[in-house]
């Protein structure tokens, strides 16, 4: 359990952690936060995550553009990050589970899509091409984004700058390792291309999702533990409207 010596601190963490029931509620609430944000505002300019933890909130927000509730046609979207090397057709790339799970389903038009190149020649082009484009669309307004078992955001291992915008990274080993459950067979990982923290605390809201009991540890050291670039994860505490969703068993330790 967190224990804090400050509990004005501990009362305004809190006031941005939300838990729920289970995975299902969880990424309800996570996709009402988007539909609720096109409503308002149709060329939103949206971040998404790729993963087992969003794909939940794929689903539903697929669900609701189906029954025509919702119009996605006009909202700019951007891809978190991607493995390098690793392309669209393969199933573990971030760009096949947009375009599955997401794009596809939703009609969503291409100048609408921004994703990093998997095979881009020049890196610094490929990242200063993706920050030009998020400054051009007038930034992020709504920025989702998982947390990995060494507290990483998108791929910003252990120890990136938290000012860093878009940047290619040695992966962490728990992040080559852990990666694997995306892909059919065992692929080489060593690359990613990533939005930077700078981005994260850019947008004007950004939501991390957790479930699972697997994520507990990592919750409660991305609450608990001091914000540090050591823990990408903590950085979401320094968010002016930065919100933690979490279903029950991730915050089995808060």
């Amino acid at each position: 359990m967190l224990i804090w010596q400050n509990k004005n601190q501990l009362k305004h963490l809190l006031m941005r952690v939300r838990i729920f029931d289970d995975y299902d509620s969880l990424s309800q609430a996570t996709a009402s936060e988007v539909i609720n944000l096109v409503k308002e505002k149709p060329h939103a300019v949206i971040c998404l995550p790729s993963g087992s933890t969003p794909l939940g909130t794929c689903q539903w927000i697929v669900k609701n553009a189906q029954q025509q509730e919702t119009d996605f046609s006009k909202c700019v979207f951007i891809g978190l990050d991607e493995w390098v090397g690793i392309g669209k057709e393969n199933p573990g790339s971030c760009s096949y589970f947009f375009y599955h799970h997401f794009f596809d389903p939703l009609k969503i038009p291409e100048q609408q899509i921004f994703l990093f190149d998997a095979f881009a020649k020049n890196w610094s082009e490929e990242c200063k091409k993706m920050d030009k484009t998020i400054a051009a669309k007038g930034g992020i307004d709504l920025m989702i984004v998982g947390i990995g078992m060494n507290g990483h955001i998108g791929f910003n291992e252990p120890g990136t700058s938290f000012r860093l915008l878009s940047h290619v990274t040695d992966l962490d080993e728990t992040t080559k390792s852990v990666g694997q459950k995306y892909f059919p067979q065992k692929t080489h990982l060593s690359k990613g291309i990533t939005l930077g923290l700078g981005h994260l605390m850019k947008a004007n809201k950004a939501i991390l999702i957790a479930n699972g009991k697997n994520k507990a540890q990592i919750i409660h050291k991305a609450l608990k533990e001091p914000v540090s670039e050591d823990m990408p994860a903590s950085i979401m505490r320094k968010h002016s409207n930065g919100f933690f969703y979490v279903d029950k068993e991730a915050a089995l330790l808060i």
